[in-house]
């Protein structure tokens, strides 16, 4: 049985023992739209739980545009023309509209990939800046959260007249899907916010998975500091397989969102009748593989299949190595999962990008990991708390050795953006 996983830019494609698939999950059928830039436009005009962007535009003289960072393939020139268009024929002069790209902790955008994401029109026409996380001065002050976060947000987001975020609904392994008010915890949130925002107290919530939003502190937590902040519109996403645009939903933060994971749920996700032994799995390919860090989610998505005891099978380009030098140096210094989590319950250790350690704990606390990756030699992988394998192939091999002829398999080609559940 040939299977086309997404791994890298260009995919990977594997054999496996047919007799031992039970199935391949994936998004169910769904026709993409024709014209996404026109429903775009009809989205802004009868927008969900709120005025039309052009009314909201009038009396003010500035805009801040929150979008996503190369990590997450947002459809952004088709969501943006539209809606500076919009903004700028209702009043506020093009000088005075700020795209802010929400890239949380992660890196700034570079110049190539700010085209990538937006289009070299925008790019040339508008001004483009990233959010710096570790830059405390770039932040206001909004107080404490119920939960006592503190409130750490960008500055040329608090400050601007109208503030809209644009992103993509998808499933979200922590948050329960992304978009909405995401972009702004932790899209724009500094350090401190997101430190405790990612704790283990919310972190280890039996609701903060993916898929989940009843209960989910993750959840809960940043949808109160984004309406606390205030997000006068939101425009959001959802695409198939193949990136392209299956819906469009636009208006109130949070009324435009729910709509938008009521659609993106019947098309995200598909079920097994129950547990199994192996699960094959990708981290969606580019851009999201390009990194064990940002891999890991894809181990996280086969979670809710896989056997206590199974093994999850990952394939992932890795094209950028580890991560940042924060989590690379967590693995440095923790001899073991173990250890690690008794260091981050405790009241003093931090370390940058740990969240992502723990969502690895996690998965290890229930399955085996097999990595399957050219991006990162294979004794450097096997410090990773996983294990090296050559090729899917070898790796399946050695599961059926272990948990015998008849071991059953699933396949996640998309990693996760597929909500893979058990019936």
């Amino acid at each position: 049985m040939r299977v086309h996983l997404e791994y890298g830019r260009t995919g990977l494609t594997v054999d496996l023992p047919e007799a031992n698939v039970v199935k391949s999950l994936g998004y169910q059928s769904t026709d993409p739209l024709s014209d996404p830039e026109a429903v775009v436009r009809r989205a802004l005009t009868q927008p969900t739980g709120t005025a039309p962007l052009a009314e909201l535009v009038r009396g003010r003289s500035s805009a801040c545009i929150v979008i996503c960072d190369i990590t997450r393939p947002v459809p952004n020139e088709v969501l943006l023309r539209p809606a500076l268009e919009t903004i700028e024929s209702a009043g506020i002069p093009r000088d005075q509209i700020l795209i802010l790209v929400a890239t949380g902790l992660h890196r700034p955008s570079t110049p190539d990939e700010l085209v990538e994401m937006v289009g070299a029109s925008i790019v040339a026409d508008y001004r483009i800046e990233s959010h710096h996380g570790q830059a405390q001065e770039e932040h206001v002050y909004l107080g404490e959260s119920p939960r006592g976060v503190p409130i750490w947000l960008d500055r040329r987001y608090v400050e601007a007249d109208l503030k809209i975020a644009v992103g993509l609904i998808e499933p979200h392994f922590m948050a329960g899907f992304s978009g909405g008010r995401k972009l702004i915890c932790p899209g724009i949130a500094a350090l401190e916010t997101i430190r405790a925002w990612h704790g283990p107290r919310f972190l280890e919530h039996p609701c903060a998975r993916a898929g989940c939003l009843a209960g989910n502190p993750v959840h809960e937590e940043n949808t109160w500091i984004a309406r606390h902040a205030g997000c006068d519109f939101i425009i959001n996403t959802v695409i198939d397989e193949r990136r392209q645009v299956l819906a469009v939903v636009a208006g109130d933060m949070e009324e435009a969102f729910h709509e938008g994971v009521d659609f993106v749920r019947g098309v995200v996700t598909d079920t097994v009748p129950e547990p199994v032994d192996v699960v094959v799995t990708s981290s969606a390919g580019y851009p999201l593989d390009t990194t064990y860090y940002q891999s890991i989610k894809g181990m996280v998505g086969a979670l809710e299949i896989v056997n206590p005891g199974g093994t999850i099978i990952l394939a992932a380009s890795l094209s950028q190595g580890i991560g940042s030098t924060e989590f690379q140096s967590l693995f440095d210094d923790t001899p073991s999962l173990g250890v690690f989590m008794e260091r981050i319950t405790g009241d003093d250790y931090f370390v940058l990008d740990q969240w992502l350690l723990e969502e690895l704990a996690k998965v290890r606390r229930k399955a085996k990991v097999k990595l399957v990756t050219d991006g990162l030699a294979p004794d450097v992988v096997a410090r990773l708390f996983v294990e090296p394998s050559e090729s899917v192939e070898a790796a399946v091999e050695q599961c059926l050795v272990e948990y015998g002829p008849e071991a059953t398999i699933a396949v996640i080609p998309k990693g996760p953006y597929v909500l893979a559940e058990v019936a």
